[in-house]
């Protein structure tokens, strides 16, 4: 008995390292067509034969640390800058994935309590479980939404203009599900069970007929010609900036270099995350004079830096996005909301402190999260316009970029040589291709040691710089798409969608029984 146990939990692991491939860069989303509907069918059988609800949620656990296990392993990368980190890598690699696959042993925990012999409604039972735990990952402890299933779509351009309407989680929803109908086709015992995997051929139709329309519909709008320009630049410069003295004019120039500014027409330029290392905000003011010879009146230099403030005799740090015109005089400042637990804080630092733990980004102490995040308005004789700014990692959070929509393009900037040359730069993109559809808004991304692009309102990345090489992307022109129906509702969305799958639950009982 032990022994065939044993196998079970090696199955179920492979499963879920399997379904990893997945996701990108890798997108064999046929895969989980196979995956998924396995582990249904192998959760749904062993709770006919057993009422042991605990060795349910260890299944699930092994779905998801198998899950985590192979698509998180690059997060491990960032312990390898600073030696005092390194004893930590072994840690990172199974306590992280272990801890989330913690989430999938609580829903399949759960789905043994609620299980109902009519696969049917157990198939819906299953769909609305796993969604629903997805969503509370994504937003329990500052949450940690990475990797999806939906993501496992995220080339799929038509399939996923969806996302303009209902929004990542009540994608991710409808994809569990898809992705389970195989299984319930193999479990039928009625006319019920072939209605229900109609249903969602039909959905899947609706939705690539609706993603053509879509792109058809964009591809016909007319370009406006902007008065200004922005341009992202994508450097490689070393992360040893962040833990030892650098030469801070020598990386200014690199970025100027990049820039290569005319002093003709007007441009904003994007610089990434925390490129400038040791200067603070209100420390930049020494550059004035390159910064005025290399840049035009009308030019605005959006960067990435630390900045500083004082508050009841304590020195607060902020990772912040300024925006300054030539003569360095600064024009707005954001400080980063979503902050990276561990990276950019560490939680109950009072007590991690005492044996050691500090934040892998900085040396000093935890950062500080800004209050709210706003659309911000830059204006000068030549340009007026309003830019969300999102900071790294804050574009991982659906439905949570601002209660305000009205901005014209959303602004990210990123370091992702936390990510080294792994997997987590492209999945970092795969992100972005969703909040701009979502949104309905082009995003321009300047990422270092990353992936540079402009990705349009329908989530297609017209330009970018390929990760491990530098240069700049520029947007000049743009399509007018109006606000989304998911900007409007948000995920209210997801909270309908799980109450029309109750409803369906009912609604498939009544039939099977009539």
């Amino acid at each position: 008995m032990f022994k065939k146990n044993y196998l079970n939990y090696i199955y179920i692991f492979f499963l879920g390292a399997i379904s990893s491939y997945s996701l990108p860069p890798y997108n064999y989303f046929i895969i989980n067509f196979i995956t998924f509907s396995l582990f249904f069918i192998f959760i749904f059988n062993k709770k006919k034969i057993t009422s042991d609800n605990k060795s349910l949620f260890q299944y699930g656990w092994c779905f998801g640390f198998g899950y985590f296990l192979f698509s998180l392993y690059w997060i491990a990368i960032s312990l390898t800058f600073d030696q005092s980190f390194k004893f930590l890598i072994p840690i990172a690699i199974i306590l992280l994935p272990a801890s989330l696959a913690i989430f999938y042993g609580l829903m399949t925990y759960i789905f043994s309590i609620l299980y109902s012999k009519n696969a049917a409604s157990s198939f819906f039972i299953f769909s609305i479980l796993f969604g629903t735990i997805e969503f509370i990952r994504g937003s329990v402890l500052t949450g940690f939404p990475w990797n999806l299933i939906a993501f496992s779509f995220s080339k799929s351009i038509y399939f996923i203009q969806i996302l303009s309407m209902i929004g990542t989680y009540s994608f991710n929803l409808i994809c569990i599900s898809l992705f389970t109908v195989p299984a319930l086709f193999i479990l039928r015992k009625s006319r019920v069970e072939i209605m229900v995997c109609f249903l969602f051929i039909l959905l899947s139709t609706a939705f690539l007929v609706l993603g053509h329309i879509k792109n058809d519909n964009f591809n016909s709008s007319e370009s406006v010609k902007n008065s200004y320009t922005i341009k992202a630049i994508s450097p490689n410069i070393s992360l040893d900036r962040f833990y030892s003295k650098q030469d801070e004019l020598k990386i200014i120039n690199e970025l100027i270099e990049l820039s290569a500014p005319t002093k003709k027409d007007p441009t904003i330029y994007l610089w990434p995350e925390g490129i400038i290392p040791d200067s603070y905000l209100k420390e930049m003011s020494v550059y004035k004079k390159l910064f005025l010879n290399n840049f035009g009146e009308d030019d605005l230099i959006i960067m990435g830096l630390t900045s500083v403030e004082k508050k009841n005799d304590k020195n607060l740090f902020f990772n912040s996005m300024a925006i300054f015109n030539n003569k360095l005089e600064l024009i707005e400042n954001y400080n980063k909301v979503e902050l990276v637990p561990f990276g950019e804080f560490i939680p109950f630092e009072n007590i991690f402190s005492l044996i050691g733990l500090k934040t892998v980004t900085n040396g000093y102490q935890s950062f500080t999260s800004g209050e709210t995040r706003f659309p911000i308005n830059i204006k000068n004789s030549k340009i007026d316009l309003n830019l969300l700014p999102l900071i790294c990692y804050e574009i991982i959070y659906s439905g949570k970029l601002s209660r305000d929509n009205n901005f014209d393009y959303i602004i990210n900037i990123s370091e992702d040589g936390w990510f080294g040359n792994s997997i987590g730069p492209k999945q970092h993109l795969a992100h972005s291709i969703f909040r701009s559809i979502e949104s309905g808004k082009y995003i321009i991304r300047s990422a270092n040691n990353g992936i540079s692009a402009i990705i349009n309102p329908i989530g297609i990345v017209e330009q970018e710089v390929k990760l491990g090489l530098t240069g700049n992307v520029e947007l000049s022109e743009s399509k007018l798409v109006k606000s989304t129906f998911f900007m409007l509702y948000g995920n209210k969305i997801f909270l309908i969608l799980i109450l029309i799958y109750i409803f369906l639950i009912f609604s498939f009982n009544k039939l099977e029984y009539e």
